[in-house]
């Protein structure tokens, strides 16, 4: 079969690719290796689809090219998204750091990218494994479901995040059979595992949650920290995990926004256990957990002023010390992909293989917490789709 634009992988990048290529009166045909379209889409947010944020911009991407991101995110931003959620009767909600969300459910964005796809002319391929690409003068994609060539060709297969939902390799190995550069892949928004023994003191806090902040070097997050069984997660520990060299220990401020020293300061000559007052400010299992594990069951009035300060630090500055990532299964999206070096900014165009694409989370762009990911895809797509 032959048409214009072939994509390989129908998530969000490769769907919003083949609209805006289908507006244009191109030919195309999107193949995916699973039974349904936009797998990620439904996952993300709880259900409810974390689609983008109202704060836009390249410091909230990670790349060895910061600058990457700028040219599609300039043409292709929020209140884009907004108007064709709008044009299909989808209502929305801003919620904390202006991370934006569907009112109902992630299914409402899958239907809209099916809606808008039939309405363009996309032909979709489910089930098609491809086993083989070919340049010729275009592309020859070989399939489980017969041959297709086009004149294009993009990838928009994903990362390595969620094997569960179909997630492979598919996209680096296309990268390289181009010779094209892959940077170094980690999972990335991914909780933090504790070292066996670390995990048997700590796994007793499962489920204890701690609004903290978080560092690594000079980056830092805030939002609540969560004990598990083997680890630690939660929205700074997901954030701070993108930066997190596993050479250093992280910094964890357990009273954000409190001077625990001036506290225990003026409480200085009550006779009130310590534990009793950190409980005022802090969960009760953690607290009996840090003072079993400090020694530190005495009344206030009997702690000498230097104590005081050695227990304000360790509050204010627990080195927390994490053997690992939880690993892709559990991670939301990829650190690291194809090299922007050789990748055009403005098409997404590969500089190597001319007529070949590569959007979304395949390249090495991610996004923060906070619907950054899924608006890359949005944007990458967008803007590969106005040159295939």
């Amino acid at each position: 079969m032959q048409t214009e634009v072939i994509i390989i992988g129908a998530g969000a990048s490769g769907l919003m690719c083949a609209i805006e290529a289908g507006k244009r009166g191109r030919s195309v045909l999107v193949l995916d290796h699973c039974e349904k379209p936009a797998r990620k889409i439904l996952v993300s947010g709880g259900g409810r689809c974390n689609f983008s944020n109202r704060v836009m911009g390249p410091e909230h991407y990670i790349s060895q090219n910061p600058d990457f991101v700028t040219s599609a995110l300039s043409r292709f931003t929020p209140p884009d998204f907004l108007a064709l959620l709008e044009s299909h009767g989808i209502g929305y909600q801003e919620r904390e750091e202006g991370r934006l969300f569907c009112n109902e459910s992630a299914s409402e964005i899958a239907r809209m990218l099916r809606s808008e796809c039939e309405r363009a002319g996309v032909r979709l391929q489910f089930n098609c494994r491809v086993s083989e690409m070919i340049k010729t003068d275009g592309f020859r994609i070989e399939t489980d479901k017969g041959i297709f060539t086009s004149e294009s060709l993009v990838i928009a297969t994903g990362g390595l995040s969620y094997p569960q939902l179909g997630a492979g390799n598919f996209g680096y190995l296309a990268a390289k059979q181009f010779e094209m550069r892959v940077t170094k892949l980690r999972p990335a928004l991914t909780p933090l595992r504790f070292s066996p023994e670390d995990a048997r003191v700590f796994g007793r806090l499962a489920g204890v949650s701690i609004a903290s902040r978080v560092s690594q070097g000079d980056t830092c997050f805030q939002g609540n920290l969560l004990f598990t069984h083997n680890g630690v997660s939660g929205p700074a520990i997901l954030q701070i995990s993108a930066y997190w060299d596993q050479l250093s220990s992280l910094r964890v401020d357990l009273l954000p926004g409190l001077d625990i020293y001036s506290v225990l300061i003026e409480k200085r000559r009550s006779k009130t256990l310590l534990s009793t007052l950190l409980a005022q400010y802090l969960p009760k299992r953690f607290v009996k957990l840090w003072c079993d594990l400090h020694g530190a069951a005495k009344p206030i009035n009997q702690y000498p002023t230097n104590e005081i300060e050695s227990i304000a630090r360790s509050l204010h500055g627990w080195a927390l010390c994490a053997e690992g990532p939880e690993g892709f299964n559990k991670a939301e999206v990829t650190l690291g992909g194809v090299d922007t070096v050789d990748l055009s900014s403005r098409t997404m165009e590969s500089k190597k293989a001319p007529g070949l694409y590569f959007v979304g989370e395949v390249v090495d762009v991610t996004g923060r917490l906070g619907g950054y990911n899924l608006h890359w895809a949005w944007a990458s797509g967008h803007a590969a789709g106005q040159f295939v």
